[in-house]
């Protein structure tokens, strides 16, 4: 019978390649693959280049697995980098303790008032910021945002900011910078509105103190993360031990690719995260245009038309000729033109670099797990492109079959079946949209009640019977004559004279 490998931890494995954190300055909220494979990479070269003081408290939303993981391998983990020509192993040791915020949320809320912490980072989803899918807003209407404006300990993260930030307030009132990394439109901006929206929602003069002191000593900086992070597998575990002969149950795998764009603007000390690439610039928002628009805007369309196609990664999508074709005409004619990019950026440079990077088959990345949360991640990615566009007096065709593809997968019409990768997307939304798909009698009448009507896709576009119509029309073609018929009929149209159709406002 074979030996087991030692797990991994401090006195088995590859030795970091950085000096161990001497204390934590760092908060991190949503232990998940992506932060342990790219801010905590940074923070790692930030070690390596001389500061210490920048270990990292990380906080699991909800489930114990990477938690356990990581306490029973002395908070150590395996970044396998991954391309079609090989794999290369680092093991970052930058995080000094992890826990649930769900089990023990008052710890949350503590260690965001410890001084020691300087810095919050947030990779929660868009999901995770308790927005109204309609209008952005904080949802009062969110029975956990009631509860966690009511007191008691708080289970949302706004909850839990806002509530840590009273408490550092009413202490030291030491400056912290609040960042978050997660896929929102000026994520900064968006997540100090949240806050202060929370704040100003207790009841009399109960958040006032907390109000001024975000006025005072707390930054909201807005960034851009980019990496293609794929979820675990059995055959990354498997790899970790065949290489480095130890047991990772905590591994993540990445691509080659990383890239970190971050606003300059701290309220206190931050780590020198330019030490692994991260850039500070004033054109965060450029580069999150490019990347939310141009990298996951036309990711998403690979995801839908290959997981009706059949297919289980964006590897194998990609590689057909008809959805390439689809995913070059949604990237040129219909985001590019939306899009300011960051100085010094070259568009065909980065466009090769996307298709470079949508093509790696040895990452494996699934298309369920790329079409997951569609309902929260559309609406951050298509509603500008598409009024620019229509607005103009043309229609966007390859935005329309994105839309379409997208609620063929999730709410599909009744008597078509989306198949098994389509049926593995997990969405907020899905219940409700499925109620919507079996009693609408065509496909123009599904797209009318979930654009115009529940506002899915918010009130801009909910008033553009062009584009309604449309992603009704590709719904019933889906439907009736298959996704590469619809491929087909959107690439046409986008090929055609433009016929002007005025703006639908």
């Amino acid at each position: 019978m074979t030996a087991l490998p030692p797990r991994l931890g401090a006195g088995s494995g590859p030795r970091p390649e950085h000096p161990a954190p001497s204390a934590a300055g760092i908060l991190h909220l949503g232990l998940g693959n992506f932060h342990r494979a790219h801010q905590a990479v940074y923070t790692a070269a930030a070690l390596s280049a001389g500061s210490d003081e920048w270990g990292v408290v990380g906080v699991a939303s909800r489930s114990r697995a990477v938690v356990d993981a990581m306490q029973a391998q002395d908070l150590r983990y395996t970044v396998a980098e991954i391309s079609p020509t090989g794999a290369s192993f680092s093991v970052p040791a930058v995080h000094t303790d992890a826990f649930v915020a769900a089990e023990d949320p008052e710890r949350v809320v503590g260690t965001l008032a410890d001084d020691r912490i300087r810095v919050v980072t947030l990779t929660v989803t868009e999901h995770g910021y308790s927005a109204s899918p309609s209008t952005g807003l904080l949802d009062l209407n969110d029975p956990l945002i009631a509860a966690d404006l009511r007191g008691g300990a708080p289970q949302t993260t706004i909850g839990q900011l806002a509530r840590g930030l009273q408490l550092r307030a009413s202490g030291s009132g030491a400056p912290i910078t609040i960042l978050s990394c997660d896929n929102l439109s000026e994520n900064g901006a968006r997540t100090e509105a949240l806050v202060r929206a929370f704040l100003s929602e207790l009841r009399g003069t109960e958040g006032a103190e907390a109000l001024a002191y975000l006025d005072s000593a707390v930054a909201f900086p807005s960034s851009m993360v980019d990496r293609i992070v794929p979820a675990t597998t059995p055959q990354l575990r498997e790899l970790v031990a065949a290489r480095l002969g130890v047991r990772d149950d905590a591994p993540v795998s990445a691509e080659p690719f990383t890239m970190w764009a971050i606003e300059d603007r701290f309220a206190a000390a931050r780590p020198a995260w330019e030490a692994g690439g991260a850039v500070f610039t004033d054109e965060v928002g450029a580069y999150e245009q490019m990347k939310v628009r141009l990298l996951n805007g036309t990711h998403s369309l690979i995801a839908y038309l290959g997981a009706l196609r059949g297919v289980a990664t964006i590897s194998e999508s990609i590689a057909d000729t008809a959805v390439e074709s689809a995913a070059l005409a949604i990237l040129r004619d219909e985001y590019e033109p939306s899009v300011r990019f960051p100085s010094g950026v070259d568009v065909r440079t980065y466009e090769g670099q996307l298709f470079e990077r949508w093509a790696n088959h040895a990452l494996g990345h699934r298309t369920a797990q790329v079409g997951t949360d569609g309902s929260v991640k559309l609406r951050q990615r298509i509603p500008e492109p598409a009024l620019r566009l229509l607005e103009a007096g043309s229609v966007p065709h390859l935005i329309a079959l994105t839309v379409a593809a997208y609620l063929s997968c999730i709410a599909p019409m009744p008597g078509f079946d989306p198949g098994p990768h389509a049926r593995a997307m997990v969405d907020p939304a899905r219940e409700e949209l499925a109620r919507l798909a079996d009693t609408s009698t065509d496909g123009r009448h599904l797209a009318q009640r979930v654009i115009a009507e529940l506002h899915l896709f918010g009130q801009d576009l909910a008033e553009q019977p062009t584009f309604i119509s449309r992603v009704g029309e590709l719904i019933d073609t889906i439907r009736r004559h298959g996704v590469d018929a619809a491929i087909r009929d959107s690439i046409a149209a986008s090929q055609a004279p433009m016929t002007t159709t005025g703006a639908n406002r």
